[in-house]
């Protein structure tokens, strides 16, 4: 059965209570040895609607007029107040050894003995406020399992299986909607796959292009290439309490990409890959802006790594220079000024030791990338900056 709510929901106000940063979460699921993975029953309905508001939810049917008594699906606001009702009721171990993205909750320990006392505390606080488990869908003292999307585990955060398996096993689409189906699939996966704007380009192209949806052999080539690259995915670690972080950028004539890694006793694990196609009007700016930009698009969209750590930018460009030259004007100064607020070290670029980060650099190397029939330009490219003290500003040659 399905009660229309827009009309209701059109009239309430937005719950502006914060639901948690899954990225975050699933972060700090990292070098825990031992987990149980829980999931509410019925999700919403354990929270019982207020007396007067129960009327307001009434529908009619062939033997009368009911209403719920308990929160339904499809109102407004339901995620953020059963977030808020989680956030009260584990208050005492969220944070600690206890993880709650509204109805799915995460006990981790870093010993057995251990989560059985975590695990307990749980049970019992569930049990004191009434709040029942999907016994079909709990599992209780696991190594690894998925876990809002990813398979979480004490060696690090891997993609889901599952949906790789899915990409691996469709065939080529031949219609539009097989190529945006594809396209949200590959999104979801995005954290995991160097540079994947460049790699799906093709994809993007032909949804923009071509209206009824043509699948080219261009297209062709760049699934085939990405199915072999996802073959092979790499296993992400999360970032430690304090530890500096390096990041490396990379620039294309149509995207921007970056690669976080964290140096543990001098081995490069990666972190997060972040990409983005540029606008048109963006795909026109200097290599050294575009850089700048990468920059930006990756502190606007792993805020809260660069808030709680040191960001080293690993580069043989002269980004400092740039953005904080007392001549900066124009985009470069309103970029300037909000990446100010972040702990940004820039450092020159040496060898590259781990293989991944190597394979990251190397591809922008390549005058013709696989799949993208586009110039790249290198990060390392010389260019020589001199400051033009006219009243024109920044000045490059």
């Amino acid at each position: 059965m399905c009660v229309d709510f827009r009309t209701l929901n059109q009239a309430c106000p937005k719950d502006t209570y914060p639901l948690p940063c899954i990225d975050t979460m699933v972060d700090r699921t990292f070098r825990y040895e031992v987990m149980s993975f829980l999931d509410a029953f019925s999700g919403y309905h354990q929270i019982r609607m207020a007396k007067e508001n129960e009327e307001k939810t009434a529908f009619i049917t062939d033997f009368g007029t009911y209403c719920y008594n308990i929160m339904p699906f499809g109102l407004k606001n339901p995620s953020a107040t059963y977030q808020r009702m989680i956030n009260a009721v584990f208050r005492d171990q969220r944070g600690r050894n206890l993880k709650a993205y509204v109805d799915d909750i995460l006990v981790k320990s870093k010993t057995l003995e251990g989560h059985l006392g975590n695990l307990r505390k749980t049970l019992d606080t569930l049990r004191r406020f009434n709040l029942k488990l999907n016994p079909i869908k709990c599992t209780f003292g696991a190594a690894s399992r998925k876990f809002l999307g990813y398979l979480v585990s004490a060696r690090g955060i891997e993609a889901n299986p599952d949906k790789i398996s899915t990409i691996l096993s469709i065939p080529s689409p031949k219609m539009t909607k097989e190529i945006q189906k594809l396209a949200g699939r590959i999104n979801s996966l995005s954290r995991f796959i160097s540079k994947v704007e460049d790699r799906c380009l093709p994809f993007f192209r032909c949804l923009r292009n071509n209206k009824g949806g043509q699948w080219t052999n261009e297209c062709e080539a760049a699934f085939t290439e990405l199915k072999k690259y996802l073959t092979s995915a790499l296993i992400l670690v999360a970032q430690k309490e304090g530890a500096v972080l390096s990041l490396y950028l990379g620039v294309s004539d149509t995207a921007v990409s970056a690669v976080i890694v964290d140096d543990n006793k001098g081995v490069q694990h990666s972190i997060f890959y972040i990409s983005r196609i540029l606008l048109d009007v963006e795909s026109r700016y200097p290599t050294l802006e575009k850089l700048a930009l990468a920059l930006l698009v990756t502190a606007r969209k792993l805020h809260p790594y660069f808030q709680s750590h040191i960001i080293q930018v690993v580069t043989d460009q002269p980004l400092l220079k740039i953005l904080h030259t007392p001549e900066v004007s124009g985009r470069l100064l309103i970029w300037s000024i909000e990446l100010g607020e972040y702990d940004i070290k820039y450092i020159p670029r040496t060898a590259i030791k781990a293989q991944a980060l190597a394979d990251f650099v190397a591809e922008l190397s390549t005058s013709e990338p696989p799949l993208a029939r586009h110039r790249t330009k290198l990060c390392s490219l010389h260019v020589n900056v001199h400051l033009d003290r006219s009243p024109r500003g920044l000045g490059f040659s």
